[in-house]
């Protein structure tokens, strides 16, 4: 479940939802996207997963310097290749692939996610998929979230930070 309004009306209506989906008896743990980091669910049976904070970049700050050749993927398997609003994009150093991000765009903003990069490379990654997100979907600005070491390389890359948000899964039984 994602979170996305923080108003109190729609927190009410989340909690409830929240506590529907938890009587379901769903066959798998099942997570909440708090988007805005307004709630609490301990108390409602779940740990926090990973707290993180929203990225926003409008342009790429600076210039793109790394041998890492950059592909769009026409082929993955169970991915929404066809989907003109999605992009797979791989990094690789001869036949290896040492990088990659996903786009994908929706109303008026590109989200980024699935980023991975050697730490050598971070900030070289995000830039230039900072360059691939505004060569592929001119115009829109890109976002994403992060925490620790990659939300560090984001942010050298020229992201700037937004909100904090959490993320919590469903506690395990004992």
């Amino acid at each position: 479940m994602v979170t996305l309004a923080h108003d109190e009306a729609a927190l009410a209506e989340q909690r409830s939802t929240i506590d529907i989906l938890g009587k379901s008896n769903l066959p798998r743990r099942w997570a909440v996207k708090d988007s805005f980091n307004k709630l609490d669910l301990s108390r409602a049976g779940f740990d926090v997963l990973f707290e993180a904070a929203w990225i926003r970049s409008e342009m790429l700050v600076g210039g793109t310097t790394t041998d890492i050749e950059w592909r769009r993927e026409s082929e993955g398997k169970g991915l929404p290749i066809d989907d003109p609003n999605f992009a797979l994009f791989t990094g690789r150093r001869g036949f290896r692939v040492v990088a990659g991000g996903m786009l994908y765009r929706s109303d008026g903003v590109v989200g980024l996610s699935n980023v991975v990069a050697e730490a050598a490379d971070a900030v070289a990654v995000w830039r230039s998929l900072i360059l691939l997100s505004a060569q592929t979907f001119p115009r829109l600005p890109l976002v994403g979230y992060e925490s620790g070491n990659e939300l560090a390389a984001a942010l050298d890359a020229g992201f700037e930070i937004g909100d904090p948000l959490r993320i919590w899964v469903q506690a395990r039984s004992p």
